[in-house]
């Protein structure tokens, strides 16, 4: 059994797609590529913290996506997550919603999570730092203690930035990564890194993991466009 992080899949955001620089044609490429890419890497016996952001658009239809994906999911509820507690009471009778659509468990606001020996802090958003050109949510982000902190939320803005880890898709080539690339990366320190580029090139479908093909092979790793 392996644990795994992810954010920021946006299944039906059409616009995500022009936003982020995402390599595909329209939303159901991108959403068969993301089903495909996350059940390549995780098994049924898996467990995925999914920190925020699951689904848009028609929410009947993109929240059903859930129950394609392989192994036991946990939500950390982000901004675009209908049952996310920021909203208020547009949130209620949401949690059942997603967990009858199959998530395991739904959190809210923030969480520590092992990784490897070590305990970091799990949130939707960032300590600092936005998808825009300025911090939104700030009464909702976690208070810099000097934990390591995964997140999501900044899409391809930065896959690591000091302490803080974006776990999001667009970090990662479409695709969750594993626990032990986070202990790699937590061990090697503060840092700043970029995304892994994505491509629009089909390439063999595999697990995002520092155990299979080390942190450098990584950047080797495509994101498989169906578009």
């Amino acid at each position: 059994m392996t644990t795994w992080f992810t954010a920021d899949l946006h299944f039906g955001h059409a616009n995500i797609i022009n936003y982020s620089g995402r390599p595909f044609a329209d939303i159901a490429a991108m959403n068969q590529a993301l089903i495909e890419r996350w059940n390549a890497s995780i098994h049924p016996d898996d467990t995925v913290w999914v920190l925020g952001d699951v689904a848009l658009g028609r929410i009947d239809e993109t929240l059903a996506l859930v129950a394609e994906l392989n192994g036991r999911k946990l939500l950390l509820a982000g901004n675009h997550d209908r049952c996310w507690a920021g909203h208020g009471r547009r949130a209620e009778g949401w949690t059942e919603r997603y967990l009858a659509a199959g998530f395991a468990e739904v959190h809210q606001g923030q969480t520590h999570v092992k990784v490897g020996d070590r305990r970091a802090l799990a949130c939707h958003f960032p300590y600092r730092g936005d998808s825009h050109d300025h911090d939104r949510f700030v009464e909702h982000r976690p208070v810099d203690q000097g934990e390591w902190l995964l997140h999501g939320h900044v899409h391809e803005r930065w896959r690591q930035r000091g302490r803080m880890i974006n776990v999001g898709v667009d970090a990662w080539k479409c695709a969750p990564v594993d626990e032990s690339t986070l202990v790699t990366l937590i061990h090697d320190g503060p840092n700043n890194l970029a995304p892994l580029p994505p491509s629009k090139a089909t390439a063999v479908l595999g697990t995002v993991s520092s155990a299979s093909i080390g942190i450098d092979g990584l950047r080797n790793v495509h994101c498989r466009s169906l578009g």
